[in-house]
């Protein structure tokens, strides 16, 4: 009889950083990338937060992956990605990636020297839908939920209290094609008819993360 069996096994996860926890830490940045990306790529597009004022940490998705389909061999030069998951055994990968992000964040508490620091988690395209599972499944207090770019998990129904009292964000470019404004307005009327509210944040972009955007949700961090 053919079987299929799950056994845990030690993998060691790659996190990028920027900036060094310290005294000055208002605020933290866990930011999870989109499908296809890398950590080290990803965390540049953080770099005006690197003002002695915040930490931000990138970890990177387990399942990583040559993005050249080319039959041909692969070599130095072959661009590589990773993807927080897939359709096979997705459940499995799902609570994979919950263990995984509720490591990084002890891992996060361990380098700062005071606790009351705002927790501030970010996820972009695929990782909206990574940050938004972990967001319910952990205990982790977060401060504000951003949602850039990417779609609502299916299995998880809005509810009011869903995130506790974290304050939640969605962002989107006027021009990204992952998401176009019927489908922004569906998920936004979604949330507000489960009673969670909001802040909506457009720019003029498409899918990537803008450096205006990551300002005004700085500047308006509270």
């Amino acid at each position: 009889m053919n079987e299929t069996h799950h056994i845990a096994v030690r993998r060691t996860a790659r996190i990028c950083t920027l900036g060094e926890p310290g005294p000055a830490t208002r605020g933290v940045w866990l930011v999870c990338h989109g499908y296809g990306q890398l950590a080290g790529r990803f965390i540049r597009r953080f770099e005006p937060l690197d003002d002695g004022r915040h930490w931000v940490v990138a970890p990177e998705a387990l399942n990583r992956f040559y993005l050249d389909a080319r039959p041909a061999p692969h070599g130095p030069a072959s661009p590589v990605g990773a993807t927080w998951m897939t359709r096979e055994d997705r459940l499995t990968d799902i609570a994979d990636c919950m263990h995984y992000l509720d490591r990084v964040h002890s891992w996060i508490l361990e380098r700062l020297s005071a606790k009351a620091v705002r927790l501030n988690v970010l996820g972009f395209s695929q990782g909206m839908s990574t940050v938004v599972r972990w967001a319910v499944a952990t205990a982790a207090r977060i401060d504000r939920l951003v949602l850039w770019a990417g779609s609502w998990p299916p299995e998880i129904e809005p509810s009011a209290g869903l995130f506790g009292g974290s304050r939640l964000s969605l962002v989107a470019g006027t021009r990204d094609r992952s998401i176009d404004e019927e489908g922004l307005g569906r998920l936004v009327a979604s949330l507000q008819r489960a009673g969670l509210e909001p802040d909506v944040l457009r720019y003029d972009g498409d899918h990537d993360i803008d450096p205006g955007a990551l300002h005004q949700l700085v500047v308006h961090d509270a």
